[in-house]
């Protein structure tokens, strides 16, 4: 691991193409590093699972509707079997206040779908602060690579 990493050449990669594909090696320390220089350089950041993210433009940007976990045996009520949907904020609502880029970083990216990328890689075309990190898998060294060649190829 390199005793200094300035993490210019990242972060011109990442504002030229706003979605990176990262493969990291797995001891890890690269990833913070690099998110403290992104922080370092005005980027209001926000770390989060690729777990769970269902429809991805909805969940980031827009609130949406969750039901609790089913349970078992309920009454089907008003409530129907699984409960009430519950409105949750957007998960960028924070940042998307302020005039600082944006900067969102995937950890677990290998779990999502190529329709789930595509969507992300199509999200940073129409958000113009907002940019992405997904972490795809890990390698023996630090490399980084545009989103949508990981697509291409």
């Amino acid at each position: 691991m390199a005793l200094l990493m300035t993490g210019r050449g990242f972060r011109n990669d990442l504002e030229r193409h706003g979605a990176l594909a990262l493969f990291a090696p797995l001891e890890g320390g690269f990833e913070t590093r690099l998110l403290r220089r992104m922080r370092a350089a005005g980027y209001a950041s926000q770390l989060t699972s690729a777990r769970g993210l269902g429809d991805v433009e909805a969940f980031l940007l827009g609130s949406h509707g969750i039901r609790p976990p089913h349970l078992g045996h309920h009454s089907v009520g008003r409530e129907a079997a699984v409960g009430e949907v519950q409105l949750v904020a957007p998960q960028l609502a924070s940042q998307l206040l302020g005039d600082a880029p944006i900067l969102l970083w995937l950890l677990e990216g290998q779990v999502l779908s190529e329709a789930e990328l595509t969507a992300l890689v199509t999200l940073t075309g129409s958000h113009p602060r907002l940019r992405l990190v997904v972490e795809l898998g890990g390698s023996r060294v630090l490399r980084w690579q545009p989103l949508a060649d990981v697509l291409a190829s």
